[in-house]
């Protein structure tokens, strides 16, 4: 059994883990946090994700938490996932993170973070697109710098990040196959008298609509022809799944840091 506190758990995702995590017998949901003044604070988290009542009420603060938990779930704001990551270094509790938008110097920190704890930090946990990522590698190897490639990513009109997580991790995995350096080949959008195509570019196109899940497509172009990789998602369970399956193999880690990769045996 693998007790699981879960941070935001009144968000769309917070809700998501304590609902899906009705379906995978051996993973307990025994912790609950919001953010400070929050409405929901003292609300049973299964009452609130509608599978009933838990026992598990909604904190301010991990420390907080009446019962004991082994693995942390985050997918909130990367200011607050980095304070739980400090509060979990500090406890030695491995930690599952699903927030996206970090600047290069708070990857630096969950990675130092992981020499002294085992942290699962995945921009998309969704098993498909994680099969994606070793597509759009195989593909890139196979079709090289023949062709043109974009990335095209949807998603929900809530969401703060733009291009999503999801998006840069297939544009990093892409440009280190043909050994360019991201930062200064994407291109993010177009406008205007822009002229042809640099070749060497990687180009990232956004869409911020209605309740989309999240939709990605890795195009790559080439005389004649187009290979199309793409991923939709029709509910965050596909996410939440993936989590808590990390949150399960985090554990059998004491320290190091991986990825939705390492837990699904694809490298």
């Amino acid at each position: 059994m693998t007790n699981v506190a879960i941070i935001g758990a009144a968000g769309r995702m917070g809700r998501s883990l304590v609902e899906t995590s009705q379906t995978l017998e051996d993973i307990h949901i025994t912790g609950a946090t919001e953010h400070a003044g929050s409405a929901v604070l003292g609300v049973d988290a299964g009452e609130l994700a509608a599978v009933g009542k838990l026992n598990v009420p909604i904190v301010a603060q991990l420390d907080q938490v009446a019962a004991d938990f082994d693995v942390v779930i985050d997918f909130t704001q990367p200011q607050a996932t980095l304070k739980h990551l400090a509060y979990c270094r500090d406890r030695g509790k491995p930690m599952v993170i699903g927030t996206t938008g970090f600047k290069p110097e708070d990857a630096a920190t969950i990675k130092a973070a992981s020499q002294s704890i085992s942290v699962v930090f995945a921009p998309n946990m969704s098993v498909g697109v994680n099969l994606c990522f070793k597509l759009a590698e195989l593909a890139a190897r196979v079709l090289g710098d023949d062709f043109d490639i974009e990335i095209i990513e949807a998603h929900h009109r809530h969401k703060v990040d733009a291009p999503s997580g999801t998006a840069l991790r297939l544009g990093e995995i892409v440009a280190q196959v043909l050994q360019r350096n991201l930062s200064e080949c994407a291109v993010y959008g177009r406008e205007g008298h822009t002229g042809a195509r640099d070749r060497n570019t990687i180009g990232f196109e956004t869409v911020r609509a209605g309740d989309v899940v999240g939709e990605h497509t890795v195009l790559f172009g080439g005389i004649g022809e187009r290979v199309e990789i793409t991923h939709k998602a029709s509910s965050r369970s596909t996410f939440a799944r993936g989590a808590l399956l990390a949150a399960r193999w985090v554990g059998s880690h004491e320290t190091g840091l991986f990825d939705m990769q390492d837990v699904l045996g694809l490298k």
